[in-house]
């Protein structure tokens, strides 16, 4: 184990929980459209803060694998890391989006 894979719990992880959001807010919008209206639940809270909390507990996930990985493998480490950033800015950017609409 020299070198960091996406077969790490630390990789893959973070991508699972992003897209996992991207998943919920796509489940939402196709049940309930994508702009605001009425016909909106009101009570959208559970879904919204299980979105939240698996935007967040990604950070300590990914904090742990760079520290454990970086020292070993630098690049390695950084691709993985990057691409753990974009999924999560993904998931971010549609909720965004979805307010704006």
């Amino acid at each position: 184990m020299n070198t960091p894979s996406m077969k790490q719990p630390g990789a893959f992880l973070p991508l699972a929980m992003s897209l996992a959001g991207i998943a919920m807010a796509l489940a939402f919008v196709a049940m309930h459209g994508g702009t605001h209206s009425d016909a909106l639940p009101h009570d959208e809270r559970a879904p919204a803060r299980f979105f939240q909390l698996l935007m967040v507990l990604q950070i300590p996930i990914v904090a742990y694998f760079a520290i454990r990985w970086f020292p070993r493998a630098p690049k390695k480490t950084l691709l993985i890391l990057a691409l753990q950033g974009w999924a999560w800015l993904a998931a971010i950017a549609i909720i965004v989006f979805l307010e704006k609409s």
